[in-house]
């Protein structure tokens, strides 16, 4: 090439190394080069975590930027740190032969501290924080940003600092490794830690020609199964992710892990494949990790930093979780606490024609006494599609469901073949069905099959919004929580008692949670 090709690069000391390697390697093929040093967002802000960023690529964007503006023709970074999809018009012109690939603790005096009960140590990554956190739960972890040079300096300044954390290529290839280090190999390492990676102008034939030259197959592999496993649990760079690639005797070994924030849960996957047909397990291994809860542990993550505005007053399941839209940030407690009580075999020694069940806890309460043979009930009335799934399940069929309580009292009125029933409840009842049976001439028999408990919450002050699935718990969210929200009902029944305490009350079409879920969705897409 007849023009130098400008090599863009961080101006930290570890960045300005790596970018001096690709330079010795290019000259070494005959190539003229030049080194343009280029500030990034992630050493101008050195006050935050870098998960407190809210960006992925900090470290890499001031350079794509200066590419696409042609400032640049390549870029060389560290490859952890670069986004799984790169910017349109931007590729990966080669990855460098890795280097070592693990994390290192640099302590101060000893490592006897490992073993004791408190201990601080310093580190700005996620990741390291939540794999230390999760083998020493009771240690304190304290952010440390800055290069690897200016975060030395504060682990020697800071006296009540145990050790810090770095990755053992980067304090290595600049020479300033302690004496005082050991290499932490029991943590798993960021997907591509270790490897140096070069970008270029898709349309810059030349310079991407050049660089092929550069390439190493193995890491290539290695690191591309690692950011595709990341790309697949949906995380940015600085998530609690680690992924590591190694071939051995034509053999790809796999390991990956995926944590809470504070280390407290943790999910972990490994698996061999022989290499060629490798391609698709980093597909497997995400998908082994998300089938697992890791999809619940990521949402935790990307909403950490953002207020919840939508409580729900019953805990929701994975597969409900994800139904919301990314504008809401949920959170689910149950608001009320069931505790079954024993039925009394007195209750169904005589033939009971007509049974009315409102709830599945009243189903659960049934069958934990008795069996389904003794459960003989002649006419069975419910309450909601679910109510009665579990019913037919385990009891018998349904002559009739109806979508809320007083539905089902306007049809037993019109329709019941006997004037007595017997209801299956709870000790609280704030629903009208009793009292408009009586009214109306019919004997209900209420036998307490459970008890509720409120367990009510205090809300944050965010929340806009309260997700409630019946009487009860709207009763038990206001013992706590009297601000105006928006109350999203599932029913008419439980719409009812929410309007005595909010002036917006908007009820589901369908009385499921999903339903409840669309209705918050339509909500927040406004």
């Amino acid at each position: 090439m007849s023009k130098p090709i400008r090599i863009g690069t961080r101006d930290s000391e570890l960045a300005l190394w790596q970018a001096n390697i690709v330079k010795q390697q290019l000259e070494a093929l005959g190539h003229t080069t030049e080194l343009v040093p280029v500030k990034s967002t992630g050493d101008l802000v050195l006050d935050k975590p870098l998960y407190e960023l809210g960006i992925t690529g900090v470290f890499t964007r001031t350079l794509d930027v200066a590419m696409l503006n042609n400032t640049i023709d390549i870029a060389v970074h560290s490859l952890k740190d670069v986004p799984t999809v790169l910017p349109k018009g931007i590729i990966q012109a080669a990855v460098l032969k890795r280097g070592n690939v693990n994390d290192t603790l640099v302590f101060k005096d000893n490592e006897e501290f490992l073993g004791a009960k408190d201990a601080v140590i310093a580190t700005g990554s996620l990741r390291r924080k939540a794999q230390w956190l999760n083998r020493y739960p009771t240690h304190s972890i304290e952010d440390l940003r800055g290069n690897v040079n200016s975060r030395l300096e504060k682990l020697k300044t800071n006296a009540h600092w145990n050790g810090a954390i770095f990755a053992a290529a980067g304090i290595g290839r600049i020479g300033i490794r302690p004496e005082e280090a050991i290499n932490l190999d029991w943590m798993i390492p960021a997907p591509a830690q270790g490897a140096i990676m070069i970008t270029a102008l898709d349309e810059n034939t030349l310079v991407k020609d050049a660089c092929a030259a550069l390439n190493h197959e193995e890491t290539e592999i290695c690191t591309t199964i690692e950011r595709k496993f990341l790309n697949r649990l949906e995380g940015g760079c600085t998530a609690p992710i680690g992924a590591l690639a190694r071939i051995k005797d034509d053999e790809v070994l796999f390991k990956g892990i995926l944590l809470s924030k504070d280390g407290s849960k943790k999910i972990y996957v490994e698996r061999t494949e022989t290499l060629g047909k490798h391609q698709r397990m980093y597909e497997f291994c995400a998908d082994y990790i998300i089938e697992r809860g890791g999809k619940r542990l990521m949402d935790d993550i990307k909403y950490s930093n953002r207020s919840t505005n939508v409580v729900s007053t019953k805990t929701l399941t994975e597969d409900q979780r994800l139904l919301f839209n990314d504008k809401v940030v949920p959170k689910s407690e149950d608001f009320i606490k069931i505790s079954l009580n024993r039925i009394r075999p007195q209750v169904l020694r005589s033939e009971i024609e007509n049974v009315i069940i409102t709830s599945q806890n009243a189903v659960e309460a049934l069958v934990t006494n008795y069996s389904a043979v003794e459960l003989q009930f002649k006419n069975i009335y419910c309450v909601g599609r679910r109510t009665k799934r579990l019913i037919t399940q385990k009891i018998g069929p349904v002559k009739h469901a109806a979508k809320n309580a007083k539905a089902l009292a306007e049809y037993l009125i019109e329709y019941i073949e006997d004037t007595e029933v017997t209801y299956f409840c709870s000790d609280i009842r704030l629903d009208d069905l009793p009292d408009i049976l009586k009214e109306n001439h019919i004997k209900v028999n209420e036998v307490e099959a459970y008890q509720t408990k409120y367990d009510s919450k205090e809300v944050e002050d965010s929340v806009e919004a309260v997700m409630f699935y019946s009487p009860s718990t709207v009763e038990s969210f206001i013992r706590q929580n009297k601000k105006s929200s928006i109350a999203f009902c599932i029913g008419e029944t439980t719409a009812k008692e929410a309007r005595k305490h909010f002036k917006d009350v908007r009820v589901a079409k369908l009385p499921t949670v999903e339903s409840v879920i669309a209705l918050v969705n339509k909500h927040y897409e406004q």
